[in-house]
């Protein structure tokens, strides 16, 4: 069975929305159910965090079939509703904690169920216990206290964020202390934490050696051995139908540096460029006049979003054309275009009927016409950039550079030079950085001068070009202790899995325009002897450290991948295609810190660069919200 995070975050919320009370009821499909007493209206208390992942799961509408009336914020003065039961969800802070004592303090609510989007520390359950139990009649108001393991933002069925912002610099920052390092890598551990929870499954977790995705796999692996000591714990239940399958499925970690050019690349389809031009941010599209939900409720999107963005042009022209022309038959139908036409009996019942059918057919010919309305507004704001950033050419030089392998000089320095914002030209120049192991000296030393007349910010692409000299060294180093100096150097002053980066044409884009990232992923799924992924670490929560017999390295059906350091569109649509083109079939997930656009990423480098003290100029804008 298809690993199903969407479905299953969305099951926890609504029992916990429930206040529990159907789990003496049979299971309902999307939590249905008749009007019990758990029906009566209650209000939803929240953080920040906590919006974020609840939004893109359920909306409004949704909210109030399942008895939410009001939704508050923790965070702002709240009336008391003295009547009503209180469901919080919030991230478990000391804050959050201090909060919900005072609430139920002043006794704003009939009955609080609390519920921590992650495991509550127990310090801050000790804190919220001791309030509690200072005050008067605050105890028996708290009627649950849970962990919910929800930390984690479901775009979609087979995408997921931890919406950890800025991780790339955090864990690359040459000034970064061990602890802060530490301390976030703990926080992507809980993370992924918190999908195997909701999920259900233990995961055999693989990564490369070194760096950022052996420090989590480490800490992942190590908080899953704890867990599973406890018995009954929260994968008791999913051992026995793993048993019965024969099937867990495989967590491979990345780290941002090991496919560094697809984090800057423009891409040339629809949804990757509504996320990279528009900004859409937790499947919400905010225009000048409009705001648009983009998920699977939309149809259009669902069936277009992957395609280059001149076919959805095509297919809206096509959906507009279908629309009048359905609307010109029914008006012919219904006796339009019979005027001055005397009606007998069987006219009149036969025109009846098409009135019927008319007035059928009207809610779904209004939801057409909005949905087309929708996609023309948002292809037309679309097309205004394109034209005026010369967005198309960027798409063609760089893809080009990353699947042909070549380059023409002129359009290349023609780009550099023409339209486009500074955080283009810099994608572009960094992208064709990483296209070459090395580019001519003089070639690039006029992408660079070109770059300064645009008064382009050089932080991002000195940053790139001295990863890739370190890496040069350390390829040529002739002694081992050579080596070993030259990477404790580029391992302080940038972070570690360096390797990657400069690998060339063969780890970009290979044939069929297949990233390195889904080919090593298929590697790690198919489980057979491959150079590529032989080297690569396994951590396997179930097996004894003892050892290491019994340890699976496959085949698997189902994976979760997941990018450390920042995610994009481009990997997604990437597995995505791996999963469709499979047999037998497989299931990936895929999930990263953020998800960043190209220009939110190329920012992230500039500030590196700029910390190293290379390049020079402050970044162009601040980078956006995690999502």
């Amino acid at each position: 069975m298809a690993l199903s995070l969407r479905q299953k975050q969305l099951d926890v919320i609504v029992r916990m929305l429930h206040l529990y009370q159907q789990q003496q009821q049979q299971n309902t499909p999307g939590g249905g159910g008749g009007q019990d007493e758990d029906e009566a209206y209650k209000i939803l208390v929240m953080d920040a965090p906590c919006v974020s992942l609840l939004s893109p799961v359920l909306r409004v509408g949704d909210l109030r079939r399942h008895g939410v009336t009001l939704t508050l914020s923790i965070d702002r003065a709240r009336q008391a509703v003295p009547d009503a039961p209180a469901v919080y969800l919030v991230r478990p802070t000391p804050s959050n904690a201090d909060r919900i004592a005072a609430d139920a303090a002043a006794g704003l609510y009939a009955s609080f169920h609390i519920n921590f989007s992650t495991s509550v520390p127990r310090p801050v359950l000790e804190r919220l216990a001791a309030a509690c139990a200072a005050s008067p009649g605050s105890a028996h108001r708290v009627a649950r206290v849970a962990d919910q393991y929800l930390d984690f933002v479901c775009l979609e069925e087979g995408l997921f964020s931890l919406a950890q912002p800025r991780a790339y610099i955090a864990l690359n920052d040459p000034a970064a202390a061990d602890a802060d390092i530490a301390a976030l890598v703990d926080a992507v551990a809980l993370g992924l934490f918190c999908i195997a929870a909701t999920l259900g499954a233990v995961p055999v977790i693989r990564c490369a050696r070194g760096g950022p995705a052996e420090m989590v796999a480490a800490a992942l692996d190590a908080r899953l051995r704890d867990h599973l000591l406890a018995k009954p714990n929260l994968f008791t239940e999913a051992a026995s139908a793993a048993v019965a399958s024969f099937q867990r499925p495989v967590l491979c970690l990345f780290d941002r540096n090991f496919e560094l050019s697809v984090g800057v690349q423009h891409d040339w389809s629809y949804r990757p460029l509504v996320h990279d031009v528009l900004g859409l941010k937790l499947n919400k599209l905010k225009l000048p006049a409009e705001k648009y939900d983009l998920d699977d409720s939309d149809k259009f999107w669902v069936a277009n979003s992957w395609s280059q963005f001149p076919k959805v042009a095509e297919e809206i022209e096509a959906q507009l054309a279908k629309y009048k022309q359905d609307v010109d038959e029914v008006n012919q139908r219904t006796g339009g275009g019979k005027v001055g036409v005397e009606f007998d009996g069987t006219d009149l019942i036969g025109n009846t009927k098409h009135l019927m059918n008319a007035v059928n057919s009207l809610p779904e010919l209004t939801e057409r016409k909005k949905m087309i309305d929708k996609h023309t507004n948002i292809a037309t704001a679309l097309l205004g950039h394109i034209k005026e950033r010369s967005l198309d050419g960027y798409c063609d030089c760089e893809n080009d550079m990353l699947v042909n392998g070549t380059v023409d000089r002129n359009t290349l320095l023609s780009l550099l030079r023409g339209k486009g914002t500074k955080e283009d030209k810099l994608r572009l120049a960094v992208t064709y950085l990483l296209s070459f192991e090395t580019p001519p000296s003089s070639e690039l030393e006029q992408v660079e001068a070109v770059l300064r007349e645009s008064e382009v910010d050089m932080s991002a692409f000195q940053y790139v070009k001295r990863i890739k000299a370190l890496n040069t060294q350390f390829s040529t180093a002739s002694g081992t202790a050579t080596k070993s100096n030259i990477v404790d150097w580029a391992e302080k002053l940038y972070g570690q899995s360096l390797s990657a980066v400069t690998a060339g044409v063969k780890n970009l884009l290979s044939d069929g325009r297949q990233l390195a990232l889904t080919r090593t992923v298929e590697a790690l799924m198919e489980g057979k002897p491959n150079p590529e992924v032989d080297d690569y670490l396994l951590f396997d929560p179930r097996v004894p450290r003892s050892g290491t017999g019994g340890q699976f390295k496959g085949p698997f059906r189902e994976a979760i991948v997941f990018m450390i350091g920042g995610g994009n569109y481009i990997e997604y649509r990437s597995l995505m295609e791996l999963e469709q083109r499979s047999q037998p079939s497989k299931h990936v997930i895929y999930g990263a810190t953020e998800i960043l656009s190209g220009a939110e990423f190329i920012h992230q480098l500039a500030e590196l660069g700029q910390k190293a003290g290379l390049g020079g100029g402050s970044s162009n804008a601040p980078p956006g919200p995690a999502q």
